[in-house]
C-alpha cells in the first residue's frame, strides 16, 4: 500500500569525491516566489511598499530576499518565511495552505532538499483595480454605496 508521506528525491550532493554542490538562499528565495504566484489568489510576494520602506532603514540581510527569508536547520533542511499578498475575495486560510504546499513540493523537487517549515505571512489584499488589476469604479463594486465626488 502507498504511503501518504511524501518521501524526497535522492540528493545529488552527498557525493563527498565530486566537491560540493551548494545552493545560495536568493535561489531558493527565487523558487519560493515563483511557486506561490502560481497559487490563485497570490496577487504578489512581498509586501510591496512596507518592505520598500524597511530597506530604506535596515540592512537587507542575503537570507532576506523580497519578502522572503530561508534559512536552514541544523538537520539540513530548509525554514522558509514568506509574505504575501492575496487579492480581494480569496479564501485567506485555504490560499495560505495551498502557497505552504506549492512552495515545500517545489522546493524539495528542484532541491533535493527536505522543508522543515513554511510559514506564510499575510501583507495585505489587493483590491480589485490596485497596480495592474482591471479598473473598476468603486460604484461598481459596490452599487450601493453613496457617491463620493
Amino acid at each position: 500500500m502507498p504511503s501518504s508521506e511524501f518521501t524526497p528525491p535522492p540528493r545529488f550532493d552527498d557525493q563527498p569525491e565530486l566537491g560540493e554542490i551548494k545552493i545560495n538562499h536568493t535561489v531558493v528565495a527565487s523558487i519560493v516566489r515563483l511557486a506561490a504566484m502560481q497559487i490563485p489568489g497570490v496577487a504578489g510576494v512581498g509586501g510591496g511598499i512596507v518592505d520598500g520602506i524597511s530597506e530604506l532603514f535596515t540592512k537587507r540581510r542575503e537570507s532576506d530576499h523580497r519578502g522572503v527569508k530561508v534559512s536552514e536547520t541544523e538537520q539540513d533542511s530548509y525554514v522558509i518565511e514568506l509574505r504575501i499578498v492575496i487579492n480581494y475575495g480569496s479564501e485567506i486560510g485555504k490560499t495560505a495552505y495551498e502557497v505552504q504546499v506549492a512552495v515545500r513540493k517545489q522546493v524539495i523537487a528542484m532541491t533535493g532538499k527536505d522543508v522543515a517549515k513554511v510559514d506564510v505571512i499575510i501583507e495585505g489584499v489587493r483590491l480589485p483595480g490596485d497596480l495592474g488589476a482591471t479598473q473598476e469604479k468603486a460604484s461598481d463594486l459596490w452599487p450601493d454605496a453613496p457617491a463620493t465626488d
